[in-house]
């Protein structure tokens, strides 16, 4: 009371209003104190990495430091608007702006129903028919005004969320399918396990969470300056004075209490990814797991990965509601007592409303009394606005290390658990770094100068690889497996990094690469032949469809347009097409496309010998070389050189004699 009785002395003087703006300012600096949280109470250490083995079998690394509402946070946040809102004259911008008009004229439109339900009340209690009337018109006429409004605003918000999703999801698929980097993140760095959710769930959730906090920041905010100056010209600056000194202490004391959230919500969408990614292999390989009867395997799998969400998902629930009790307690009831109070103090207390009649008491009353609910709703929507800031700290940062990751990849940096050790061990005598190699484009030529063959995780299968490859030198690539053919075509294909020597090759559009098991895509039958081009990037070639007619006649599979229903038929090709006619249609895919090079990686095991002898034989027409791996002996005729690996460090690149063929198995 000791401080109410000091605030009804400033209200009475003349430097009411000044108290008014000075607890204004008291706000605005305390949501600036709440900002640097964090950076000026603490130091932080840069986050220590370390490489961990998650339960799932894929290996990771996980940033120790704390998800939470810090400099950190909000350095993240700045960035990630700034992609959001690349600039003023921006269609965000706009919306954004409509959003900040549209709510300075709500809370008008609230201050103007404070004002005409307070008279509509007076005449009730006053009994005067015609002021009662004309309030009441008044209101019904300013009714589709008022909902013009919040519609508006909600148009806006809306708008805003969907706007800002795609503005972010053009800017990561841009970065993820920039040159490889979508092959890189899922088989060469292993710091994102589930980049499917990243990109679509996180990204929406962090849209709507950003959006939803400007609404809920910004809406009380304003308000809160709104009333507290009418309430300062009305009443004095006693009452928002208190209420504003609550705000401070409260939202204080639950942005301190909510800190977990921020590390809760980053955990409970890994688990979600990490959940998603269990049912995503089944699926994939589905066919594997029913040949090993493997269902009882699998579902302990999925429940082991279930399990740890549900029990994390609980203990959030149960953090929730613990927060929620004290937010209740906090941000609403009390917050409510305390208007209650600021509110009673000038009518209970000698003031200049005890000379005053009762219908001015009243009308003062209630209408100072609604300004106040009003503010102290505002305050509590602030103070429950925190929590939103937490959950999108956690969003933030699953942004953020999904951007980290795409940049470092499309900077040829990746992070590999057994590549950071086997690099300290120095497998090579030195250490092993991505990309210490030379890649150079030089048509009609593939050579290996130096090149050591080595996996992802830091295996070394052959130390140098010294070989010179021309147009016109069709080479059988043979060996057991793990020897290294497969690493030796994604070095080439670009997909692995050199560590070292030098590669000579086309360049990425002049090498092609047939796999054992073809890819379809999703579209038309001709859009299997010509992928990766589509049907205008066909004519632009110069191809029409007889041309690609008479492609499927070279690999004898003519009948699959009448049988399909011509080039525009679209179905699920990867189940339509048996295993033999998408090998043949891979191969025709080749001959549209004429590289100077190709890799055919077993891509005739499912075709009959006499068809698969004329597919090579229109590859030599073509001006097509050859790189093949195949363990057929029917093969070895259209070669002219081998590449043997044997599987312990060695290899042969020799002239193909007849009695040569003894690698073929």
């Amino acid at each position: 009371m000791a401080i109410l009785s000091k605030l009804s002395v400033i209200s009475q003087s003349r430097d009411a209003r000044l108290f008014g703006a000075t607890s204004t300012a008291a706000f605005l600096y305390w949501i600036y104190c709440v900002s640097r949280e964090g950076g000026q109470n603490r130091k932080q250490t840069k986050d220590e990495v370390k490489f961990v083995v998650n339960e799932s079998g894929r290996s990771g690394d996980r940033r120790r430091a704390q998800v939470q509402v810090n400099r950190e946070f909000f350095k993240s946040l700045r960035g990630i608007l700034r992609i959001l809102v690349p600039g003023f004259w921006t269609a965000e911008s706009g919306f954004l702006i409509l959003v900040a008009a549209t709510l300075v004229v709500r809370s008008m439109c609230d201050i103007w129903m404070i004002h005409n339900g307070t008279l509509i009340e007076s005449s009730i209690i006053s009994m005067d028919l015609n002021h009662f009337l004309r309030h009441l018109v008044e209101l019904v006429l300013a009714m589709p005004a008022i909902s013009l409004v919040n519609n508006v605003l909600k148009y806006g918000l809306n708008e805003m969320k969907l706007r800002f999703r795609t503005r972010l999801s053009n800017h990561l698929y841009d970065s993820y399918l920039k040159g490889f980097t979508y092959y890189k993140m899922n088989n060469l760095d292993n710091r994102i396990s589930n980049a499917d959710q990243l990109l679509t769930q996180d990204v929406e959730k962090f849209c709507d969470s950003v959006v939803e906090l400007y609404s809920n920041i910004s809406k009380p905010i304003l308000d809160i300056l709104i009333y507290v100056q009418k309430l300062t010209q009305a009443i004095g600056g006693q009452a928002p004075g208190v209420m504003i000194l609550y705000l401070i202490l409260s939202g204080s004391l639950l942005t301190h209490l909510r800190r977990p959230i921020s590390r809760l919500t980053v955990t409970e969408q890994r688990l979600e990814g990490e959940f998603r990614f269990v049912n995503s292999r089944l699926i994939t390989n589905s066919e594997e797991v029913a040949f090993y009867q493997g269902n009882s395997r699998e579902k302990k799998n999925i429940d082991s990965s279930f399990n740890r969400l549900v029990n994390h998902l609980r203990s959030f629930i149960f953090f929730r509601f613990n927060m929620g009790f004290i937010d209740n307690i906090i941000a609403k009831y009390l917050a409510t007592c305390v208007g209650f109070t600021v509110v009673a103090y000038p009518y209970l207390t000698p003031s200049r409303l005890a000379n005053s009649d009762y219908k001015t008491r009243m009308q003062d009353y209630y209408k100072s009394g609604r300004m106040l609910v009003k503010l102290a709703e505002a305050i509590g929507r602030l103070v429950l606005a925190g929590r939103e800031l937490t959950r999108l700290a956690g969003f933030t940062a699953r942004v953020q290390e999904l951007l980290t990751v795409l940049k470092d990849l499309n900077t040829g940096t990746y992070k590999r658990t057994m590549l950071e050790s086997k690099a300290i061990n120095g497998v090579l005598g030195r250490p092993l770094i991505p990309n210490a190699g030379k890649v150079i484009n030089e048509d009609n030529v593939i050579r290996f100068e130096k090149v050591p063959l080595v996996t992802p995780n830091g295996d070394v299968l052959v130390e140098e690889l010294n070989f010179e490859v021309k147009s016109g030198m069709n080479v059988l690539v043979c060996g057991p497996n793990g020897c290294g053919k497969s690493s030796l075509f994604r070095i080439l294909g670009e997909l692995w990094p050199v560590f070292g020597g030098c590669v000579t090759k086309p360049s990425a559009g002049k090498l092609f690469y047939i796999p054992q098991r073809p890819y379809m895509t999703l579209g038309t039958l001709r859009d299997q032949v010509t992928y990766p081009d589509s049907y205008a990037d066909m004519v632009a070639r110069g191809y029409t469809d007889n041309d690609l007619r008479e492609l499927l006649g070279r690999v004898q599979l003519s009948n699959i347009l009448d049988r399909e229903g011509g080039w525009n038929a679209i179905a699920d090709w990867m189940d339509v097409l048996s295993g033999g006619e998408k090998q043949r249609i891979a191969m025709a895919r080749l001959f549209y496309h004429k590289p100077q090079f190709a890799i055919l990686d077993e891509c005739t095991s499912a075709v009959s010998v006499d068809v698969e002898d004329g597919m090579y034989q229109y590859c030599r027409q073509a001006g097509i070389s050859l790189f093949t791996v195949s363990h057929r002996k029917s093969l070895w005729k259209h070669h002219e050189y081998y590449l043997h690996m044997d599987g312990r460090g060695s290899f042969e690149f020799k002239l193909i004699q007849p009695d040569t063929q003894e690698f073929g198995s």
